[in-house]
């Protein structure tokens, strides 16, 4: 028979079974870590063993063995040192020199011997902290040598003498016990001050001070290479790079303070000297992160220091096309590098270089596009003296013609890059920017960094970037050189010209839309410039709209499409649009234009603008399908827009021009594919009709809404038999609406009993029609216009009469009403339901 216990002492059996299998484990694993070191110390080669395996049961509360007695040690070996300074400082004095020599003597050779031992038994930490405590004594000693014995000697000098001695120390005891992870990284540190403090002992000025940081960097780089451990390459790094800056930006400052091209030459050298130890690192350095920003900032260097040295040489406008030329012969070095990231390196600060060279000149670049724009107030004024003074505007450089030298030389770095970016001659065919050409089969070439898709990438930034500088320089060049005013016009036309000529010519749609967005902007500022003279404003928007207009011929038969019904864009979608539109716009101002030189009235200068959306969609009719077919027409719909604007202050030629354009619109709309035209002409009618009776001072409302409601229910008519189950709102509703709308507007104001008659006649024959041919829209138009015109007959007698009754009766009837619908609820919701069946049921 079997006893089975209660859940109670059954739990309270499992508990200590566990505990005491938990107990017996920590004791085998105790044995087991003595054994391995016993093992260890006998034979001390062998390889370590793995950990014990983590104990399956709930983990012990508190921390982990290792990382309690790591700050356990820390804090003894702070508080360890703390007593050692305060021995040293304040107890000095009550011993003796042979007492103070013995103990500080002993402590510091105790501390220092103490990890030999604690190596031995494998007390890693233990060590580490006792010898942290070794080195913090032995500072100390410096310090109670220099107080007993050296106090005669300067502080700095002595500091420097023991920093380098102390670093020397901890750097061999680091490498005697090898297993110490301290020592080696804190004399690097240590290191670092001797030179320094040194200088600084010497009253060195501060060319031998910047010297000094810079040997500091140079052993600190040294060090950084060719370290084998990892916390030392670390260590010397951050200071390196720490101390190599400090010195460089030192060697800047007195670069930039010196007018002397002896002094620009010594800072020179010193500029030199801390490029010479980036371009090491960048050379040496495994990683090719730390080779391309290291020769980039090499390569900033060297620029730095010639160009600091020509500075001092040329004339002060020339800083900056120094230091660009500096920049772009350090270009030019690059392809003799065979490191593949030391040569993006030194691309990269060349690059820099020649940027900032483009900020600085592109500011007159951008003056010489956007202050044109400010004749648009001072439209024939008078011939400016040239073509500076035609800007109404001051350049922002004293020298303002070295900016176009600077962006011609930077596109020109930018060109000579695009032709050495080459693949290797069994690679893909490169590309330009007029489209690909067939890989280079002799002659030499520099290998692309990264790959051949990189490189493409590379040679199409450098293509574009040197066009678009060109295009500056260009744009800059007649203010910059103040050439005369007409040579400057010219000088923009000709560049639209060229432009234009690029984009009808080049194989790449990005490159023909850069090219042609360039040419508009370039246009426009031309525009403006030439509002200076009538002569320069006709001639320049006559030319301009031949020039759009041919460019926009040419890419609309490109490819050899023809142009007609049918006809599709062949290469490029949307390349030919900017030239169009804009051959549209010119087209436009140049008849406003020859329309003021003829001293026309506004109003006739926009009757004659009107040609131009009329030819404009007489060419988009040419088109037919064609993608550019809908551009042209919104660009004419634009000038039309203008047009008609123009003649606004005039009343009967405004409604003359409304006309035309209603016209040009409804010949538009008698293109299959162009019908909803047909509403926009019906509306430019409209309004024609309008403003005519507008001007023959009519105001009857129906004058003006009969000539519309009229054709629109004759329309509505005309499609229900087409389609017959159109809706008699959509049929009828707008066209009736337009009538009597307004008509019940103007019957509510007026004091006259003709109108409303009228109108409520007419609502009735409405609503009897709607009823009759179950029409929904005439039967609720006409039976609210009705009830709303009845309502407006009667008010003047329903007041009448609502003044004659007492008070208390307009409330009581209200009640009695109120009463009688609530008794009758039922059947007054079910007439409302009946009457809103029927209405649905009608058309």
């Amino acid at each position: 028979m079997t006893n089975i216990p209660p859940p109670a002492e059954e739990l309270r059996v499992l508990d200590w079974e566990l505990g005491r299998l938990e107990a017996r484990r920590a004791q085998l694993l105790r044995r087991r870590a003595w054994l391995l070191d016993v093992l260890r110390a006998a034979d001390p080669a062998r390889p370590p063993t793995a950990p014990p395996p983590t104990p399956a049961g709930p983990p012990v509360p508190g921390g982990s063995g290792p990382s309690v007695q790591n700050v356990l040690l820390a804090l003894g070996g702070v508080l360890l040192t703390i007593a050692a300074i305060a021995f040293t400082v304040v107890s000095w004095g009550h011993l003796g020199i042979g007492g103070r020599g013995a103990v500080l003597g002993a402590v510091t050779l105790a501390a220092l011997c103490a990890p030999v031992a604690l190596l031995r038994r494998s007390l890693r930490s233990t060590a580490e902290a006792v010898a942290g405590l070794g080195l913090a004594l032995t500072v100390l000693d410096t310090y109670a040598v220099r107080h007993l014995a050296l106090s005669a000697v300067d502080t700095l000098s002595y500091a420097a003498g023991a920093s380098a001695v102390l670093a020397t120390l901890w750097a061999v005891y680091g490498r005697l016990l090898g297993e110490l992870r301290l020592p080696v990284p804190i004399a690097v540190v240590t290191a670092q001050l001797p030179l320094i403090l040194w200088a600084g002992a010497a009253q060195a000025g501060e060319h031998t001070m910047t010297a000094a940081l810079l040997v500091t960097a140079a052993f600190d780089a040294v060090l950084a290479l060719t370290a084998a451990v990892t916390s030392v390459r670390v260590t010397a790094a951050v200071a390196g790079c720490a101390l190599g800056l400090w010195g460089a930006a030192s060697a800047g400052r007195l670069s930039v303070r010196v007018v002397d091209p002896t002094a620009a030459a010594q800072a020179g050298v010193l500029l030199l000297f801390a490029a010479l130890i980036a371009l090491v690192v960048a050379w040496r350095a495994k990683g090719a992160e730390i080779s391309v920003g290291a020769a980039g900032a090499g390569g900033l260097l060297v620029v730095a220091a010639s160009g600091g040295v020509l500075r001092t040489v040329l004339p002060a406008a020339w800083t900056v096309p120094a230091h660009l030329a500096c920049g772009v012969a350090l270009l030019a070095a690059v392809r003799a590098v065979p490191s593949a990231a030391v040569r993006r390196g030194l691309a990269g600060a060349s690059a820099v270089v020649q940027g900032l060279a483009v900020l600085w000149a592109l500011p007159v670049a951008a003056v010489a596009l956007l202050a044109p724009l400010g004749r648009a107030t001072r439209a024939w004024s008078a011939t400016p003296a040239d073509a500076r003074d035609a800007l109404l505007t001051p350049l922002p450089l004293p020298h303002a013609a070295l900016a176009p030298l600077v962006l011609a030389a930077v596109a020109a770095a930018l060109l000579t890059t695009a032709g050495l970016l080459v693949t290797p001659s069994a690679g893909p065919a490169a590309t330009t920017p007029d489209g690909p050409v067939p890989p280079a089969t002799g002659g030499p070439s520099t290998p692309s960094v990264g790959g051949d898709r990189p490189a493409a990438g590379a040679r199409r930034a450098a293509w574009f970037g040197a066009g678009v500088l060109g295009w500056a320089a260009a744009l800059a060049l007649p203010a910059a050189l103040r050439l005369p005013y007409a040579v400057g016009v010219s000088a923009h036309v000709l560049v639209v010209a060229v432009l234009l000529g690029v984009a009808v010519r080049a194989a790449s749609r990005a490159v023909a839309l850069t090219a042609s967005i360039l040419a508009l902007a370039t246009s426009l500022s031309v525009a403006f410039l030439a509002l200076a003279t009538e002569a320069a404003t006709l001639a320049v928007l006559g030319v301009l709209t031949a020039l759009f207009l041919a460019a926009a011929g040419r890419e609309a038969v490109r490819g050899g499409a023809p142009v007609g019904a049918g006809a599709v864009a062949a290469a490029r979608p949307g390349t030919a649009t900017p030239p169009a539109c804009a051959a549209v716009a010119y087209a436009t101002a140049f008849v406003c234009a020859a329309g003021a030189a003829l001293g026309l009235r506004v109003e006739h200068i926009g009757l004659a603008a009107l040609t131009v959306p009329a030819l404009a969609a007489l060419t988009a009719a040419r088109l037919g399908r064609h993608p550019l077919a809908a551009p042209v027409e919104i660009a004419a719909a634009a000038s039309g827009a203008v047009a008609v604007a123009l003649t606004s202050g005039h009343a009967p030629t405004l409604a003359l021009a409304l006309g035309l354009a209603g016209l040009i619109a409804a010949g538009t709309a008698l293109r299959p594919d162009r019908r909803p035209v047909a509403y926009a002409a019906g509306a430019l009618f409209v309004l024609a009709s309008w403003v005519r009776l507008a001007s023959w001072e009519v105001v009857t409302p129906e004058a003006y809404t009969l000539p519309v409601t009229v054709p629109a229910l004759l329309l509505g008519l005309l499609h229900r038999r087409r389609v017959p189950d159109t809706s008699s709102w959509t049929a009828y509703g707008p066209g009736l609406a337009t009538t009597l709308l307004p008509s019940l507007a103007a019957a509510w104001g007026d004091p006259y009993w003709q109108r409303p008659l009228l109108l409520g006649g007419a609502a009735l024959a409405l609503t009897l029609a709607g009823a009759r041919h179950r029409l929904r829209a005439p039967l609720v138009l006409g039976g609210v216009v009705l009830a709303l015109d009845a309502l407006h007959e009667l008010a003047p007698y329903i007041v009448q009469v609502a003044g004659a009754l007492p008070r208390w009766l307009p409330p009581a009837l209200a009640g009695l009403l109120l009463l009688a619908v609530g008794a009758t609820y039922e059947q007054r919701l079910r007439d409302a339901r009946r009457f809103r069946n029927a209405l649905h049921r009608m058309n």
